[in-house]
């Protein structure tokens, strides 16, 4: 284990994400946020990468090694926010079928993402056929049900501004998987750190919440209860715009995505962990809401990357405080 960057709030670590967890303490992380390499999809161009292993069961065992490792390090009462992407099969280069990924349309980007599948060279057709949807998260997450984990959410990450795509005998696809995970059956959750406010309108003086009128017990809908002042339960699909990180590497995701993670998975002063870490983004929105943050990268230009965003503050994060 190698400390890159620390200071009274961060601890950067350099090395390779199952060796590095194997040295660190149990129970020491109350929450852990990540995004890890997807399957197939990408050369980071880095050695010891994951995301390039020969075969999907390879991949998920991959994944299951690395969140077993993370289990042992989560408190009893932790979560672990796990974010995938999926792919089809296609052989090399796999220009032909690919989900959109975490960037917005620029052409610029666009090329970057296409010349690094290319190089990547993983033939995903060699287990199913091609143009299959090859259900990579799902397979991870059955996994780490099957090892142990409680699978409690599927959230749907719905991306606005995704990629567009070019194929024409598919939909476009528009979202990714988002699993909450946890390691004991009671965990700290709090909803009340995410709701979202009440869809109100005012109409001839009154009050209406999802046409009830809130001025009357009774209302020419019925009655209406349960109405939590705090807001309402966001749901299980959450609409997040893309937000590339300019200098750091494509595969960022935005910083409301682990921010609402945090928020709800962490307590306050908790230790929030991402084994890959990247350019930072999880650290950054732990730093912004008084959580400790231990992040895990394999190159030391993402820890430079994260460096930088942590002494920019608040710059693109709204609503810290809520």
């Amino acid at each position: 284990m190698t400390v890159y960057y620390q200071d009274e709030q961060v601890t950067l670590l350099l090395g390779d994400a199952l060796e590095t967890l194997r040295t660190l303490p149990a129970a020491s992380v109350d929450c852990v946020v990540t995004s890890p390499p997807y399957y197939g999809l990408r050369d980071y161009g880095f050695t010891g990468q994951y995301g390039l292993e020969p075969s999907m069961g390879e991949y998920v065992e991959t994944m299951r090694q690395v969140f077993a490792e993370a289990r042992r390090l989560l408190a009893a009462d932790g979560t672990l926010w796990l974010n995938l992407g999926d792919c089809y099969a296609a052989p090399p280069p796999g220009r032909g079928d690919m989900r959109s990924s975490t960037l917005d349309s620029s052409a610029g980007q666009a090329a970057v993402m296409r010349e690094s599948v290319r190089t990547a060279g993983i033939d995903r057709s060699r287990q199913v056929p091609a143009k299959n949807l090859l259900g990579i998260p799902w397979r991870v997450a059955f996994a780490l049900q099957d090892d142990g984990w409680i699978l409690r959410n599927d959230i749907v990450w719905h991306k606005p501004s995704a990629m567009p795509e070019s194929v024409t005998d598919r939909l476009s696809s528009r979202y990714e998987h988002l699993f909450m995970l946890a390691k004991s059956p009671r965990y700290w959750f709090d909803l009340d750190a995410i709701r979202e406010p009440h869809q109100t309108d005012w109409a001839g003086g009154r009050q209406t919440f999802l046409g009830r009128n809130l001025n009357h017990p009774r209302s020419s809908t019925g009655p209406y209860t349960g109405r939590n002042p705090r807001g309402r339960n966001p749901g299980d699909v959450w609409a997040i715009a893309t937000q590339p990180y300019p200098e750091a590497h494509f595969a960022v995701f935005p910083p409301r995505l682990p921010q609402r993670c945090i928020k709800a998975g962490c307590k306050p002063g908790g230790t929030v962990l991402d084994p890959f870490s990247g350019s930072g983004t999880t650290g950054h929105a732990a730093r912004m809401l008084g959580r400790k943050y231990v992040g895990i990268d394999l190159n030391p230009t993402y820890h430079d990357f994260a460096v930088k965003r942590f002494a920019q503050g608040v710059l693109d994060f709204e609503g810290t405080a809520s």
